[in-house]
């Protein structure tokens, strides 16, 4: 049986998508020659990634405070993020294509698979399975939307050089998939600090758009900077860079169309926990708050894995079991 080919990325339908994008932004009273360019620098290519941008983030770039609020504003006005009812809300909700881990138990724990214009953090301890289902979603997100995918590809950020083509490669087979073409449409980027991760992030919007990402991934959000602010105080410092790495990943989920972000998560031990579980998640709050839905991962028997849902809008907090195999994550 021939294997099935990958869906190749998505062909822009203009020649000169820069182009397209400069006069889209050239439309917005304010913005001349010299804002654009320092727009694009930021990686603000868009009329959406505009409206979605804190005016700091601007006047850091070189504009002026008073342009960043005007133009800020046209951007918002362009795009009508103002109030909208609660039917118009669930309508565009109900719409949603899901993307599916590759295991029902999972996909039904998670109301039908990770979902697009949401931040989903796993977290656990070592061999849990996290890297396992990142790299797992890499490859279903390229498949068709009635096989659970997002005809999209991946953009993978590792910070603990965990990356492996050959278990994309096993995923792939086992799908029944052209393994080449999968690794084609998964971008990856290795950062080696928390600076350049940071700069990973907001250096995404062009790679997105040019490569039809479907699914951001960063594996592990804490390394880095776990290892480089080490004491009390550093503290502060730490987790107001993190707090700003989260919402850059949320504003690309809100800026980008079915484009969900994953991020994988380290586990500590509460030294004052006597009774009960005396894990917990690195980051603090600002990971709690920051993450739209948080899964907890522990070992189960054998290849067995229980997820279980801690924090989520609309899920209740319940466990599912799945596997990891050979051929990737199954039930």
């Amino acid at each position: 049986m021939a294997k099935k080919k990958a869906p190749a990325k998505a062909e822009s339908a203009i020649d000169n998508e820069d182009e397209k994008v400069g006069n889209l932004l050239k439309d917005l009273p304010g913005i001349g020659e010299v804002t654009l360019k320092k727009l694009k620098d930021e990686g603000i290519t868009s009329v959406r990634a505009l409206a979605l941008c804190p005016i700091s983030n601007l006047i850091d770039a070189g504009i002026g405070e008073k342009t960043a609020s005007k133009i800020v504003k046209a951007a918002q006005d362009a795009e009508k993020l103002g109030f909208k009812s609660a039917d118009l809300i669930w309508e565009k909700r109900r719409k949603i294509r899901k993307l599916s881990t590759g295991s029902q138990n999972l996909d039904d724990l998670l109301g039908g698979g990770i979902e697009p214009g949401a931040l989903t953090e796993l977290f656990g301890e070592y061999r849990t399975g996290k890297t396992q289902l990142a790299h797992q979603l890499c490859v279903n997100v390229q498949l068709s939307a009635e096989e659970g995918g997002l005809e999209g590809s991946a953009l993978y950020i590792d910070t603990e050089g965990t990356f492996r083509p050959e278990r994309i490669i096993q995923m792939a087979e086992g799908r029944n998939l052209d393994n080449r073409e999968v690794l084609k449409n998964i971008i990856v980027g290795r950062a080696y600090n928390s600076d350049h991760q940071i700069l990973l992030i907001k250096d995404a919007s062009k790679i997105i758009e040019e490569n039809n990402v479907k699914l951001i991934v960063v594996d592990s959000l804490i390394t880095h900077f776990r290892s480089e602010y080490i004491g009390r105080g550093t503290l502060a410092t730490r987790q107001q860079l993190l707090n700003s790495h989260i919402h850059d990943l949320l504003r690309l989920t809100e800026t980008y169309d079915e484009l969900a972000a994953l991020v994988t998560n380290q586990v500590s031990a509460k030294p004052d926990v006597f009774y009960g579980n005396p894990i917990t998640h690195t980051g603090g709050n600002i990971v709690a708050h920051g993450a739209t839905i948080r899964i907890y991962l522990r070992k189960g028997k054998g290849e067995q894995r229980v997820a279980k849902v801690i924090d989520a809008p609309h899920l209740p907090e319940e466990d599912a079991v799945f596997s990891i195999t050979e051929e990737g994550i199954k039930d």
